[in-house]
């Protein structure tokens, strides 16, 4: 029989192999009558001035040797049982499918996986680069460079999640996130991603798997273009006809799987003009700020920081600031790494968290986020979308051209004093940073909001206000600004054979859940 135990606690520095005791104990047998089956999940409380490493296992024990009764009345203790994804009967001519997917991000390459499975063989066009062009594209670009408006950061083999901390969490409760884990470990990643609370896999390792993930595809049969970009399509009696690539080259598909992401403006502009619907949605904007990942740990470890078995240690905030009305976070916070590029468009500053799986830099960054809506720009579909670009123009502005980024050192900020140009060995972003006020890059309802919400972190936490910690703007693509409308069948609304899936969809933001939600539509589509 096998029994899920959850809340076992090791204390730092204790041995591992405690946990088949522990586990034992809180069955009232002995270490011999188990066997542990499976670590389920491995996650850090650091509260109280301690630190435990708290542990949920599947073991495996003779059912003769349990009492029921007592067991079901024990809150941390379960019998195993594991949802599983549906089981999908093929429909009528299936194989027979030319699908053709949209984007090489997780959404299309899980899509894609999804459809093989099946015998259908797909083809995937890129309008960025593969991985190694892609990552000296940007490179070039980080290193004073011209931007590749096609290939960026934004654009290119593995979506935007390529440079990135390659965080597997979600808060999705399905079985297909088991699914997606297991792809990543099949190809390439390491497999304590399967339990840990908070997975990940850097920049470095995301690069590897979703090579291996394009070269599997391709062997079974499906196909990878690169340097082909989505220019239009031909929509007819609910149906779309064919697409248009590099505004020349026709495709026909017997259907398109739309699985761009949160940047497709030029997409989204496409579908407003062939009279697809779009809603606007929520999004969040604000900035990058950097602190020593020593005060990092410090703030959450305290004595502990440092700790070998601990490695860098991330955060967490929200606040809600009730006079103005506006709610701040943080958000893809990147423990040991780097402040990046990731403008996509001419004349337009955007930064993004990025580190390896050694997380291993001196400092440690968070995006820290405003929630903007629709009313911000008076529920024009295309509103959120401008909203972004102004602040992105802004800031390129403010950096002074060649997509320097505007910064400013925190105190600074929240004494809205003159910026201190001090900023040389502060900051990871290159090109480089300009020392400027960012209360001139946001509407002052924003900027304050972000003033108060650091503030009341600072008093819980007061390394959050470390003398050294450096602001760097702007942060815009927290998610879509719009929604592609879709149907129960996951089809964009009144045309049958076209499906919005992932992050540019509207319907899933993160590597995990656009993942997901690529399986899922796949699933649609095999089942009709």
């Amino acid at each position: 029989m096998i029994i899920r135990i959850s809340d076992i606690r090791l204390e730092l520095g204790e041995d591992q192999e405690m946990l088949r005791q522990k586990a034992a104990s809180s069955l009232k047998l002995l270490s011999s009558q188990l066997e542990i089956t499976r670590l389920v999940r491995k996650s850090i409380d650091a509260r109280r001035n301690r630190i435990q490493f708290c542990y949920s296992l599947e073991v495996e024990v003779e059912e003769r040797l349990l009492e029921m009764e007592k067991l079901e009345s024990l809150p941390n203790i379960r019998l195993r049982t594991a949802a599983a994804p549906p089981m999908l009967l093929p429909r009528t001519g299936l194989k027979g499918l030319k699908p053709v997917i949209v984007g090489s991000g997780p959404a299309g390459l899980f899509c894609a996986l999804k459809l093989l499975q099946y015998g259908v063989k797909p083809l995937i066009i890129e309008q960025g680069e593969p991985m190694e062009k892609r990552i000296m594209s940007v490179e070039r670009f980080w290193s004073g460079g011209a931007l590749n408006c096609r290939s960026n950061v934004q654009y290119g083999e593995g979506g935007a999640g390529t440079f990135s901390d390659g965080k597997l969490t979600t808060r999705l409760d399905d079985p297909r996130v088991d699914e997606v884990l297991q792809g990543f470990v099949k190809f390439g990643a390491p497999e304590e991603i399967l339990y840990l609370k908070k997975p990940h896999i850097g920049t470095d390792i995301i690069r590897q798997a979703v090579v291996a993930m394009r070269h599997f595809i391709e062997s079974q049969g499906g196909e990878v273009r690169f340097n082909t970009r989505l220019t239009d399509l031909t929509v007819k009696d609910g149906r779309v006809q064919n697409l248009v690539v590099n505004d020349r080259d026709e495709l026909d598909c017997d259907l398109a799987i739309l699985a761009a992401g949160n940047s497709a403006r030029e997409l989204y502009r496409l579908l407003e003009l062939r009279g697809i619907s779009l809603v606007s949605k929520p999004f969040a904007v604000g900035v990058r700020i950097e602190h020593p990942q020593s005060s990092i740990d410090r703030m959450q470890y305290g004595k502990f920081a440092g700790h070998p078995e601990l490695g860098p240690a991330d955060y967490q905030f929200t606040y809600k600031d009730q006079r103005i009305g506006r709610s701040l976070y943080s958000f893809c916070m990147c423990p040991g790494g780097y402040v990046i590029a990731a403008s996509s468009g001419p004349g337009q500053v955007v930064t993004n968290g990025m580190s390896y799986a050694s997380r291993d830099n001196r400092l440690g960054n968070s995006a820290l986020v405003v929630a903007v809506t629709p009313a911000d720009w008076q529920n024009r579909v295309m509103g959120g979308l401008e909203f972004q670009e102004s602040l992105e123009s802004r800031a390129y502005e403010m950096g002074g051209g060649n997509y320097c980024a505007p910064a400013q050192r925190l105190d600074d900020f929240l004494e809205q004093k003159t910026p201190a140009n001090q900023l040389h060995g502060h900051g990871t972003y290159r090109p480089g940073l300009n020392a400027a006020s960012l209360w001139t890059l946001f509407p002052e309802d924003i900027a304050k909001t972000l003033q108060n919400g650091i503030l009341y972190w600072g008093r819980k936490a007061p390394e959050m206000l470390h003398r050294d910690a450096v602001l760097t703007g702007v942060e815009t693509r927290t998610s879509a600004p719009l929604r592609i409308v879709r149907d129960e069948q996951r089809r964009c609304e009144g045309i049958e054979n076209l499906y919005p899936c992932g992050e540019g969809s509207g319907y899933s933001g993160g590597i995990v859940s656009s993942a997901v939600d690529g399986i899922k539509t796949a699933e649609q589509i095999i089942g009709g």
